[in-house]
């Protein structure tokens, strides 16, 4: 009988709802909702007060008053009112110690997000649950006081509590690794905060023409803030990849802003062709998750009509974001015009071809992008290269290798800070023309 003891002496000291009672001992039993949990002690105190109120014991009556004060329950106030016995209430109303009362306002707390959700499209979600340090400090201290070792927090059951309420009105499901939505709620000031979780658009996008930047590039003078060296745009130059792909999915989602990752980059001065590079568009706080990705394929695409193409749109997550930052490494494929300073002849293509292909290519960080990257010297792998001859003084070269190398580089040698290189080998100074990249080797 020690449980019943002790829900007794809790009972005894402290006024206490079905929950809170129940909570002490939300890890006996399974499939038990605490409030269940709480009736059922209550039930069974009383049977045995009464029992001891029939044997003319006034421990009985005097149990039976506590769980009809203390308990609010009305079976032993009924009890008590047949055995024409007063129950004394001082003061004002009693009200539970723990919770204060607010799990019986569940049901308005439920109908109230439910409100707050209104302009957002969703299909799961998951409540977080935020309380007043004075009422964790209470809980803490009763349950130090009652040396409550089979308890849970009040926080976990006012989340399950509501989690539940809200999926059997809404007809949505909890999820607890990736929820659409997430609600805090507070439920004593009765507060909701809603955090929607970003949307995750993973696709392939080709740049046909060049001169636009991947991402976004901020004036250098006045760093976005509007100068007259970039007219008051605040921008270098007018449009990008990521903001041409990013406004109709903004548009789409009523999203807050957008974030774009890609697999790679492209200089600002080369295409992006063949099969295109790997992107995540993120978008935070979206109103609208469930989109048409053909709809929205075919408006990207009559918007950059010419100039960006986007295709194979589907729906990703966070943890391909972190794949596809992985995966930047992987092999890439470049097509790229050289121009020599001298005529090169078809002995000179066939040694370009048995120096550098199967080959190490060490790298020291380019003096182009020295003032954004460490400068430090790296390793890159080349698996295949290809060259044809065009005239006299230019080749075309195809290159297979691993991503992360600098073939504008490669061909000139950067004053020796890229080792093979293409002038180096034909002893006859190179530079690049145009580069495209035809390919980013990964899996989607």
């Amino acid at each position: 009988m020690e449980i019943l003891e002790k829900a007794l002496e809790m009972l005894e000291k402290y006024p206490l709802c079905d929950h809170c009672l129940g909570r002490q001992f939300a890890l006996l039993g399974h499939n038990i909702e605490n409030y269940e949990r709480g009736r059922a002690l209550k039930l069974t105190l009383t049977f045995r007060a009464h029992m001891l109120a029939l044997s003319k014991k006034k421990e009985g009556v005097k149990i039976l008053k506590i769980l009809a004060t203390n308990g609010f329950f009305e079976t032993a106030a009924e009890l008590l009112q047949k055995m024409k016995k007063r129950i004394i209430v001082k003061g004002v109303q009693k009200m539970c110690f723990l919770c204060e009362d607010k799990f019986k306002v569940l049901d308005e707390m439920a109908e109230k997000a439910l409100k707050e959700l209104g302009g957002y499209e969703w299909g799961s979600f998951l409540v977080g649950v935020e309380l007043p340090v004075a009422v964790e400090e209470r809980e803490d201290e009763f349950r130090a006081e009652f040396d409550v070792c089979y308890g849970e927090n009040m926080r976990n059951e006012f989340g399950r509590a509501l989690g539940k309420k809200i999926s059997e009105q809404s007809g949505k499901t909890v999820d607890y690794r990736k929820p659409d939505i997430v609600l805090l709620i507070n439920p004593f000031t009765e507060k909701i905060k809603l955090q929607p979780n970003p949307l995750y658009i993973a696709g392939r996008y080709k740049k046909l023409v060049r001169g636009i930047p991947q991402s976004q590039w901020f004036c250098s003078n006045c760093h976005g803030k509007g100068c007259e060296k970039c007219n008051w745009t605040g921008k270098m130059y007018p449009e990008s990849v990521e903001e041409i792909i990013a406004k109709p999915f903004l548009d789409a989602t009523c999203g807050a802003k957008a974030s774009f990752h890609a697999s790679g980059r492209e200089d600002i001065d080369a295409r992006m062709l063949g099969k295109g590079r790997p992107f995540i568009i993120q978008i935070a706080k979206p109103k609208k998750r469930f989109l048409d990705l053909k709809k929205i394929e075919d408006i990207v695409n009559t918007y950059a009509k010419g100039k960006v193409e986007v295709f194979h749109l589907r729906f990703a997550d966070k943890a391909a974001v972190r794949k596809l930052k992985k995966a930047e490494s992987s092999q890439k494929e470049y097509h790229v015009i050289i121009e020599f300073e001298n005529k090169v002849s078809t002995e000179d293509l066939r040694l370009l071809e048995e120096k550098l292909a199967n080959v190490v290519v060490k790298q020291r960080t380019p003096l182009r992008v020295l003032h954004r990257r460490a400068d430090l010297t790296r390793e890159k792998y080349i698996y295949e290269v290809k060259i044809k001859k065009l005239s006299p003084k230019k080749v075309e070269m195809r290159i297979r290798c691993q991503g992360g190398l600098y073939v504008k580089e490669l061909v000139t040698g950067d004053d020796g800070r890229t080792t093979p290189n293409v002038s180096e080998i034909l002893k006859n100074k190179a530079k690049p023309i145009k580069l495209d990249v035809l390919d980013v080797i990964m899996e989607d």
